[in-house]
């Protein structure tokens, strides 16, 4: 298998398999999301969903896959550093703000930083149309996230609270993009690097929670947590692999079409109404999304 995504690197076909790891890795995401936030408190799901991601990620780290050497060690430690912040402001932005309203304002955020992140430090090209498409896409996240923002049952104060952390998420969102992209393609086997980064991203929250509130909060969210670590791997993993066969920001772009499947499943599967302009916002994004791979 790393040889076949090695093979893959820098031709059409890795192009194509970046483009459909993206997609899934949006619709996995949008899932991810929503087992996040639901009705528990952010901080005990993403513990939750940590403590499944540590279990079945540690086998194959251990006994599968190469221990990590020299370097390799200061990479997963920066990760560990990024993620950690990340996970910190989406807990905060959660505990303070409706998931309608938090989610497309992290994942609008992301892909015009990233953009410039990966131009400036991984020394990617981008065309202007690509810049249009991303600004479009990003653009129209935002304002589905107004929309829901004007709707959301929220006090004024708590909720301008969590706009700026879930800001901040978003920045980070970008931050672990960049960084990760780089250290995956430094790293000779790239499911090694996925495995360690699994285990050792996932050490954090389940400790910080367990010292909160003891060793019973895991009882009530055994199947989110299993659910969300299975859509996390499916979704950090996927957009991970896009980024060593493809461009940074076109694979980060297509992920964040997860705001449009977040909308479609609520819509389909719900059976919540969505209004003419929102209507019209989901087309902007998969508009920004085609102007991207365009470009």
């Amino acid at each position: 298998m790393t040889d076949w995504i090695t093979a893959l690197e820098g031709t059409p076909e890795g192009a194509r398999l970046a483009i459909a790891l993206a997609l899934t890795s949006a619709l996995a995401h949008a899932c991810f999301g929503a087992l996040q936030k639901g009705r528990h408190d952010p901080w005990v799901s993403r513990a939750a969903i940590d403590s499944w991601m540590l279990a079945l990620a540690a086998p194959v780290a251990l006994f599968a896959v190469p221990w990590p050497q020299g370097g390799e060690w200061a990479l997963l430690a920066g990760s560990m550093a990024i993620h950690f912040a990340y996970k910190l402001t989406m807990a905060m932005a959660y505990e303070r703000g409706a998931y309608t309203v938090v989610y497309p304002l992290v994942r609008g955020t992301g892909p015009v930083v990233t953009l410039a992140f990966a131009a400036a430090f991984l020394g990617e090209h981008y065309t202007g149309i690509q810049w249009l498409g991303v600004s479009v896409l990003s653009g129209s996240i935002l304002c589905l996230a107004a929309l829901n923002l004007r709707a959301a049952p929220v006090g004024r104060a708590l909720l301008m609270r969590a706009i700026g952390w879930a800001l901040v998420a978003g920045i980070t969102v970008a931050i672990y993009i960049t960084y990760d992209a780089w250290a995956i393609r430094l790293w000779e086997n790239p499911f090694g690097f996925l495995a360690w980064f699994f285990l050792l991203t996932s050490l954090d929250f389940p400790i910080l929670v367990a010292m909160r509130h003891g060793a019973a909060w895991f009882r009530p969210l055994i199947w989110r947590g299993a659910a969300g670590a299975l859509a996390a791997f499916v979704s950090f993993g996927g957009v991970m692999l896009g980024t060593r066969l493809g461009k940074v920001a076109e694979v980060s772009s297509l992920r964040e079409t997860s705001t449009l499947f977040a909308a479609l499943i609520g819509w389909v599967v719900l059976g919540e109404k969505s209004t003419p302009a929102r209507i019209a916002l989901m087309g902007g994004i998969a508009l920004g999304a085609v102007l991207v791979q365009a470009g």
